[in-house]
């Protein structure tokens, strides 16, 4: 009688979980593996061609060119905005007011990316504040969006965005952890250096995992931001795999597309069952 109390109490929840599941389902799911059967077939004829759309993708120059932008462009800016991030956040949480604070610090979420999109041409354009400075001042106007410049413009962009977003996640793991720790810490003489590294960032820990996962899956997310500022066929520095997957898509080279979407799949998922290994490890 009590299993099947607790069977009945446990399929109340199937309801209300149905809607999100039916829609994981139809537009993650089911879109997915149809792009895994699409990377084995030709687009135009529909005829299986096995690995060939692989083959041709790694032959191809502007899918390296994108792959090697988009791996450079989140080696640089995971180590900055989550160091970045943590010295913020580890200066705001010795603040009175801090609750009233943590509010503020998602303003640049809060923020259209195409209002973002018009403030970074109005800084860095060709004939920009940045550049009007520079040129007053004796300097040589530097052409920050079409040279290698444009990269830093775009990891600017992305720390700016996130860093607020991530500080509050900081805040949140370090306010979580007991000041009684620390206070005894201090009475046994340990000084800010020690408290910090040998009980704050122990602690920290989950809260490291999820700002890694967050900030490395964000990392692929700037399309909007090089697409708006510079088009479809940006400066080679910032030509990352959105801007080849939107061109294929133009192109209706889906066969190519579904391939690399594959391979970028294979990839994210893997680094994530590695860094989850890698955290178990150290926990």
């Amino acid at each position: 009688m009590k299993r099947l109390t607790l069977r009945k109490q446990n399929l109340r929840h199937i309801p209300f979980l149905l809607p999100s599941f039916i829609g994981v389902m139809v537009f993650v799911l089911i879109p997915f593996v149809d792009s895994v059967r699409r990377s084995f077939y030709a687009a135009v004829t529909g005829e299986f061609v096995g690995v060939q759309n692989f083959k041709v993708i790694s032959e191809n120059e502007a899918f390296a060119l994108a792959v090697k932008n988009t791996a450079l462009f989140t080696a640089v800016c995971l180590p900055i905005l989550i160091v970045l991030s943590f010295f913020i956040s580890y200066a705001l949480c010795k603040l009175r007011y801090i609750r009233l604070i943590k509010s503020a610090l998602l303003f640049p979420l809060a923020v259209p990316t195409a209002t973002l999109v018009l403030v970074w041409q109005v800084l860095f354009d060709d004939a920009g504040y940045i550049n009007s400075i520079i040129t007053e001042l004796g300097g040589t106007e530097i052409r920050f969006l079409h040279s290698s410049a444009a990269f830093w413009v775009l990891v600017g962009s992305y720390v700016w965005k996130n860093l607020g977003y991530t500080v509050l996640l900081w805040v949140t793991g370090m306010m979580s952890i007991s000041t009684s720790l620390t206070d005894a810490a201090r009475v046994d003489g340990a000084n800010e250096r020690q408290c910090l590294f040998h009980i704050i960032l122990p602690n920290l820990k989950p809260t490291l995992y999820t700002i890694t996962i967050i900030s490395f899956m964000n990392s692929f997310k700037v399309f909007r931001e090089a697409y708006l500022v510079a088009g479809s066929y940006p400066h080679d520095s910032m030509y990352l795999l959105q801007h080849l997957f939107n061109n294929w898509f133009v192109n209706m080279e889906l066969d190519k597309m579904a391939a690399a979407a594959v391979c970028v799949f294979s990839v994210i998922f893997l680094a994530i069952v590695l860094l989850q290994r890698v955290w178990d490890k150290e926990g």
